[in-house]
């Protein structure tokens, strides 16, 4: 009889049906995965044909359509074996009020006002403003307002979000984002790897709503290499930390960034499904693959 400690890992890389051969760039891993000896493949997970109890690994990349269906999705990240990242790290990190606690451990956030559904709210009486769903990713249902001139659609955008039970999110825009960009810092296996510049993606005063009737699952985003500063390090670095759980668990995790005057902030800590950027940084889908062959070594050596 076969030892299964023998046997090649199998490791599934979790997508949607929209993609369900992965997105490009994650098609990176699969040739230095293949190396390590990991036989890995795309694997939808809303998929009733798929047994997830025989990998030795899953781990979540491309399920960007969630957001719409997050119970349904989180029930099944609980019901999976092998899961990376963990299903309760998937449960808060899928509603972005995680960052009332990373302001809470004392991280720089940007400043965001929430509005729950049937509760009332007006405009700031000026400024800029977006205006986005608690539950989102890709910027979908997410609209970028100027005030006084366009209350009347930043209200009807908040009264749309309630109208349909979800909790909405109220930020200033940060204006650096239209010249400096965002900052995504990418760590794999708990240590950093690379980094990525994302250009505006709300790149007009004119509101960009992109919701269940809108094109695509996702905006499409501005990506170029990038080599974050000693602050932007030191940020990102003190999120990880500051998270609720034992950040050792993660498989990777990504940090968004915004410049402000008074160093950078937090605009989203992705852990669930992240583009990884693995295709901007030399040796970083061999850097993805490394850590998976360390996580699964882990998750043996625990099981022996």
């Amino acid at each position: 009889m076969t030892d299964p400690l023998d046997r090649r890992p199998a490791v599934a890389l979790v997508t949607c049906s929209e993609l369900s051969d992965l997105d490009p760039d994650d098609q990176l891993l699969l040739a230095p995965l293949a190396a390590l000896g990991i036989d890995a493949t795309a694997a939808v997970w809303d998929d009733p044909a798929v047994d997830w109890a025989a990998f030795d690994l899953v781990i979540v990349r491309n399920t960007w359509d969630y957001p719409l269906r997050r119970d349904e999705f989180v029930a099944w990240a609980r019901s999976v074996p092998a899961l990376a990242n963990p299903a309760d790290v998937i449960a808060w990190n899928t509603d972005k009020r995680y960052l009332r606690d990373l302001a809470a451990a004392g991280v720089p956030v940007v400043p965001t006002t929430w509005v729950a559904p049937g509760e009332a709210w007006s405009p700031p009486a000026e400024g800029e403003f977006v205006i986005k769903p608690a539950v989102s990713i890709g910027s979908r249902d997410s609209g970028r307002y100027r005030l006084p001139e366009q209350g009347d659609l930043a209200a009807a955008h908040v009264a749309r979000l309630q109208a349909a039970g979800r909790l909405t999110m109220v930020q200033p825009y940060v204006s650096s984002v239209d010249s400096y960009g965002e900052t995504a810092l990418i760590f794999l296996g708990g240590a950093y790897s690379h980094a990525i510049r994302k250009g505006p993606m709300l790149s007009g005063p004119d509101p960009l709503v992109q919701g269940a009737d809108g094109p695509g699952l996702y905006v499409e985003e501005e990506i170029t290499a990038r080599t974050p500063t000693e602050a932007e390090r030191a940020v990102a670095e003190a999120t990880l930390r500051a998270l609720p759980f034992d950040a050792s668990r993660l498989l990777y995790a990504r940090v968004d960034l915004l410049a402000t005057p008074d160093g950078p902030i937090v605009i989203e800590l992705e852990l669930t499904e992240p583009s990884l950027f693995v295709g901007t940084a030399a040796g970083a889908p061999e850097r993805f693959a490394a850590a998976v062959a360390r996580h699964l070594g882990a998750r043996r050596g625990a099981a022996g």
